[in-house]
């Protein structure tokens, strides 16, 4: 079956969808965008993804392309067209076609709006997470505003090829002050050596994902003591485990940063704990409109 994108108002062949050479998605990554999952043919915290893209979009001062209720109409409708049972749906969106010029188009434009949906293989994160992953480290070169959910992501295509060619998953960004900010597509956390469950505070300097804030809930659901602080390397080598968070891994075990073994090689019971209940604390199937009544 051919993939269907939806484009600025028409749903088209994935193989003939496109935009305005002058979109400045395109021109100056001038754009802000969502991955949701899909589990079972339904969106999973559609609500807090919809939330955080209205964030986004007032961050930089860029037009909602559309209500958030009828964005989740149009990712829904996307998901339904691909028959897409387990993956994700990309959003993003633009501040339009206008002329090459840095300053916003004045007047104003209509925003571009895409969507579109891929299949993921389940087993094949089952299968990831029942081994854990390898993850590398790497200077933090982003700019200041990482929390906005933007598209001008080079540094993180950089950092995620240079663990791909390490034989690794996931690249560990650190910062000036030799702590971890997070992964170049996911948020970090470790177990330490006190069982206490740590993670960066959701500051200017990491994305405040979603993923992440279902696990934080579920955590202290599960009675686990929780801080928000940066922590360092030495840390982590030093704790009892460490695992990644992210829509498209769920929770992904760690088992060796830089080359290094962490604990006994396996994935850790706190780890494998959260992505057993996951789904559980997520908002699954529930879309905008039910969780604003």
């Amino acid at each position: 079956m051919s993939r269907i994108a939806y484009v600025n108002g028409r749903y088209l062949p994935h193989g003939q969808a496109g935009v305005h050479i002058e979109d400045r998605g395109f021109q100056f990554a001038d754009a802000v965008y969502e991955v949701c999952e899909v589990k079972d043919g339904l969106l999973v915290d559609e609500g807090r993804h919809l939330q955080r893209l209205t964030r986004s979009l007032s961050e930089i001062r860029m037009a909602e392309p559309r209500h958030p209720a009828a964005l989740g109409a149009i990712l829904r409708e996307v998901v339904r067209r691909n028959r897409v049972r387990n993956g994700i749906v990309y959003l993003q969106v633009t501040r339009g076609v206008a002329p090459r010029n840095h300053p916003f188009p004045n007047p104003e434009v209509a925003p571009g709006l895409i969507v579109t949906a891929r299949s993921i293989n389940p087993a094949e994160g089952r299968e990831r997470a029942r081994t854990g992953i390898a993850v590398i480290t790497t200077p933090d070169n982003r700019w200041e505003r990482v929390d906005i959910k933007s598209v001008g992501l080079l540094p993180n295509v950089l950092a995620k090829q240079k663990a791909r060619e390490a034989g690794a998953f996931e690249a560990w960004f650190i910062d000036e002050n030799d702590y971890i900010t997070e992964g170049s597509s996911t948020n970090a956390w470790i177990v330490t050596g006190e069982g206490v469950l740590v993670t960066r505070p959701a500051d200017h300097s990491i994305l405040r994902g979603v993923t992440r804030m279902v696990v934080l809930e579920t955590a202290e659901d599960l009675g686990m003591t929780v801080e928000e602080r940066p922590f360092t390397l030495a840390e982590v080598r030093a704790g009892r485990e460490a695992f990644i968070t992210a829509s498209s891994t769920l929770v992904m075990p760690v088992v060796k940063v830089d080359g290094e073994t962490l604990g006994d090689g396996l994935p850790g019971p706190v780890a494998i704990r959260l992505r057993s209940v996951f789904h559980d604390h997520a908002d699954y199937g529930r879309n905008w409109a039910s969780l604003t009544k």
